[in-house]
């Protein structure tokens, strides 16, 4: 049984940090691309960030670039994202995703196989 288990959400001021992780099991992680998507109220999900199986490349959304940092921990079978000078903007739920193939110029929800649950991520003016 595949799990993605994301954890790390909260309720931050603006300007503020917080560091999301994804736990994998039930798949070989290192054999897939894995990515964060996020989704507000009302609005459709969005890609935020990805990475490739070794971790050599990554893609950011514009939005979020030069503010958040995507990794991964093979051995751990863990993804992260960091998030630094937060933004109102950013509340949302956030959800990690695996996906078989990886695109470095874009995210969409369809390329990717297995979802986990989602963690809150609120930032307050």
């Amino acid at each position: 049984q595949v799990q993605l288990v994301e954890s790390g959400g909260g309720s931050v001021q603006a300007g503020g940090s917080l560091r999301l992780s994804c736990t994998v099991s039930g798949l070989s992680f290192d054999d897939y691309a894995m990515g964060w998507f996020r989704q507000a109220p009302g609005k459709e999900r969005e890609g935020v960030s990805c990475i490739i199986w070794s971790g050599d490349s990554t893609y950011y959304a514009d939005s979020v670039k030069g503010r958040f940092t995507i990794s991964r921990d093979n051995a751990k079978n863990t993804l992260y994202l960091q998030m630094n000078s937060l933004k109102p903007e950013d509340t949302a739920m956030y959800y990690c995703a695996a996906g078989s193939a990886y695109n470095p110029y874009d995210m969409f929800p369809r390329d990717y196989n297995y979802w986990g649950q989602g963690t809150q991520v609120t930032v307050s003016s």
